[in-house]
Formats: structure tokens, sequence, C-alpha cells
């Protein structure tokens, strides 16, 4: 038997001016529905939200791992 895999709930791109990202994002609907949770999309270019499922995209990421300031 085949699991299927699951896409993230939905796809939020975000971009240097972001950093850092958090979930939820400020002015989103989501405010109040989970515990706001740092995601490192810095290190690989995307993280996904633990919560909610939310997959956050960091625009032009070069590929190369960076750390966290």
């Amino acid at each position: 038997m085949t699991q299927a895999v699951s896409s993230p709930a939905r796809v939020v791109e975000v971009s240097d001016a972001d950093l850092p990202v958090h979930c939820p994002m400020p002015g989103e609907a989501l405010w109040c529905s989970h515990p706001r949770v740092f995601l490192a999309v810095e290190t690989r270019g995307e993280a996904l939200c633990p919560y909610c499922g939310t997959l956050y995209r960091l625009k032009g990421w070069d590929g190369v791992v960076h750390q966290p300031h």
C-alpha cells in the first residue's frame, strides 16, 4: 500500500525583509489559531509550520545554507 504525501495547507513566499519569519504572520486571520513559531527559512530556503502546515518559501533563495543572525 502506498501512502499519499499531502501537500502543505498553503504556501507563502517571503522576502529578506520579512526575516525573521514566524507563523502566523502579522495581519493574518490565523493570528490566534496557534502559538507564534519562528521558522528558519534562511537555512534551507523553506520551512514548514509544525502547527498549521503552511510552507514558507524564501524568494530568491540561492541554495546556499545561511546561518541566522
